[in-house]
């Protein structure tokens, strides 16, 4: 077996590959590398062959450090290949070693699309030298470590039956109500959606990315059949919206908003409803609410999260997390030290953003 980075000329083959696994995962895709080196990320995508044969594949996302420090290799919910192929994983993280040593990269993370009972997953992770480095609270992590997962195979009305009976009554509410979801919104009425996220933004107290990124996102995901965009509307007017990823038989809630007026017609439960009757409509069986803070109580201020979602009647699900490769011990110190003093500093930052928001 031969790991090697590829070029741009084995895109198809490599989404293909990314598409058809059952580990595989829209942020592995080669869009998503392009979306990402757009601010800043270089994108290196590298497969393990034999015989003309893919049996793994990795999106490695480089971050450069200042000072000349060199590196960091990031594989969002990577790397996919099946976990039994001894070869093509040992294959795969000489490959990456090799890589490391060529950009001067200081460590590896990656937080596979792996549930945190896959005892021989964490095995293989720990004895090729990775170690946790996550705490597993929730929204902690870069990518989350709890979500909610629907079994979407099945007939609506079962689906339907399934639900939480107060869900059911929400979104037969929303429809009484004359509340409409329309689905392929074209890319002129983005500008709808990011005002209602930045209307959601201020009331929730929380940061979003600058419109550009969501105009790149579009560009870049929806036309190739890996996105979409979705708004409600009630009485001709734009009350939430959302975008959502699509990959092979795989579908993403992603991003969410919603106006403060008319959240008493309930338009979130129909559009959750709508978005799961889009994912069966192209072929997919399962459809992912994405993250929540943890099985948390009615104390906690995000209780209304889990419960929201927890009203579909999904499955609970808690990923291994985040584990790092050391390639240089001295330089990962120092960057360890360092890295979380810059991000108390940003959190600082975004600490009195939020409050000028929410003085408004």
């Amino acid at each position: 077996m031969l790991a090697r980075v590829i070029s741009e000329e084995e895109k198809d083959c490599f989404n293909s590959f990314i598409t058809n696994h059952p580990k595989g995962h829209i942020l592995q895709t080669w869009e998503w590398g392009e979306l990402k080196k757009r601010s800043g990320w270089q994108p290196i995508r590298m497969i393990v062959e034999d015989q003309g044969s893919i049996y793994a594949a990795i999106s490695l996302l480089k971050r450069q450090l200042p000072a000349g420090a060199g590196c960091l290799f990031y594989a969002p919910r990577g790397p996919v290949l099946d976990i039994h192929e001894s070869l093509a994983w040992d294959t795969l993280w000489q490959g990456c070693r090799d890589l490391a040593a060529k950009h001067k990269a200081i460590f590896c993370k990656i937080d596979p699309d792996v549930a945190d009972d896959d005892v021989l997953w964490q095995q293989r992770i720990k004895a090729s030298g990775f170690f946790a480095t996550d705490n597993g609270e929730g929204f902690e992590g870069v990518q989350p470590r709890y979500v909610f997962r629907l079994d979407i195979s099945l007939d609506e009305e079962t689906l339907l039956a399934n639900f939480h009976q107060k869900t059911r009554y929400n979104l037969r509410l929303a429809e009484r109500k004359g509340v409409t979801v329309v689905p392929a919104v074209p890319q002129t009425e983005l500008p709808v959606f990011y005002q209602l996220l930045q209307e959601t933004a201020k009331r929730d107290n929380f940061l979003i990315r600058p419109f550009a990124y969501y105009q790149d996102f579009y560009e870049l995901l929806v036309p190739q059949g890996l996105a979409e965009m979705f708004l409600v509307y009630y009485q001709d007017k734009a009350i939430a919206g959302s975008l959502a990823f699509k990959l092979g038989d795989k579908a993403w809630y992603i991003y969410g908003a919603s106006a403060n007026e008319y959240r008493n017609v309930m338009p979130n439960y129909l559009m959750q409803w709508r978005m799961i009757q889009w994912a069966k409509q192209h072929g997919c069986t399962m459809y992912d609410f994405r993250g929540v803070p943890g099985d948390v109580d009615e104390d906690h201020p995000l209780y209304g999260l889990v419960k929201f979602k927890r009203g579909f009647g999904g499955d609970y699900i808690k990923f291994i997390g985040e584990y790092d490769i050391i390639y240089r011990p001295v330089v990962y110190k120092i960057y360890n030290t360092f890295e979380p003093l810059y991000q108390k500093w940003v959190r600082k930052l975004i600490h009195a953003k939020k409050r000028i928001l929410k003085r408004g």
